[in-house]
């Protein structure tokens, strides 16, 4: 196993399933410890735990918050920054659809407030640690939806598209912190397009219902529309990305925001 991250503490938002789990695997196989987070109940908390451990974590410690929250999201990084973070992953999310007429504010406020807010939350309590100390990496996870618009997802664009903009700006703010030896500050965003995750399962499974329950022709079939190359992508190829930008040797890839998404937004 490689150990490129081994003494360096990872923070992941959103990571006890899912492209949050996924990168915390990742993370955890180049040697770095992991602090989970999510809505989560015990026996969940340990299996990813455990899997984590497997996998390669030195350590895994839980910290709960609810991301909604700003006095919970303070709270969670005062732990957080007492046990270190020298890598800050902002995963967590969630959508919900509706016409720009019929949504309910309420709807609104909640996107804008995990999708986005809680990033700047976590971002400005992290990063001047990260600075004094010349190293640290900030991934936020933002969706090809942060890079091109769909209908009936106004919050979500809006909250994507918010991220990207706040993670240009913090790069260039932490530009110049350390150096290529110690691996300088870097603020960068992936852009997931269709990804497998158990979000998508149904509509997958619907669309192979339709050719006698052909998984791949169905994936084809529901991405055909959006994600040229017709496949979806694996949250390890998430994680494997995640892991690659925290390197030392990635000290000058910063203010990015990299599409996964199979050439979706180079149409």
């Amino acid at each position: 196993m490689s150990a490129s991250l081994a003494g360096r503490n990872a923070l992941v938002t959103g990571s006890v399933q899912g492209i949050g789990l996924a990168i915390a695997t990742a993370l955890a196989r180049q040697g770095a410890a992991i602090g989970l987070h999510g809505l989560a109940d015990a026996a969940q908390i340990a299996a990813a735990s455990a899997e984590l451990i497997a996998a390669g974590a030195p350590a895994v410690r839980f910290f709960e918050a609810d991301l909604r929250d700003e006095t919970a999201v303070d709270a969670m990084m005062d732990q957080a920054l007492d046990w270190r973070v020298d890598i800050l992953v902002n995963n967590a999310g969630i959508q919900r659809t509706a016409a720009l007429d019929g949504l309910p504010v309420e709807t609104w406020k909640a996107i804008l407030d995990v999708n986005l807010t809680a990033a700047f939350l976590t971002m400005r309590r992290a990063l001047p640690a990260m600075g004094e100390r010349g190293f640290g990496r900030v991934v936020n996870i933002a969706s090809v939806h942060g890079l091109v618009a769909s209908v009936e997802k106004a919050p979500y664009v809006a909250s994507k598209f918010g991220l990207v903009g706040l993670s240009r700006v913090a790069a260039l703010e932490y530009a110049a912190k350390g150096s290529a030896a110690t691996g300088g500050v870097t603020v960068n965003c992936i852009c997931p397009g269709w990804t497998e995750t158990a979000i998508i399962e149904p509509q997958v499974a619907a669309r192979a219902a339709l050719f006698g329950g052909d998984r791949v022709a169905g994936i084809a079939d529901l991405l055909k529309e959006k994600q040229p190359s017709r496949r979806t992508s694996d949250p390890a190829e998430i994680g494997a990305l995640a892991a690659w930008l925290c390197a030392r040797q990635a000290h000058n890839i910063t203010g990015t925001a990299i599409p996964v998404d199979g050439g979706w937004t180079a149409q």
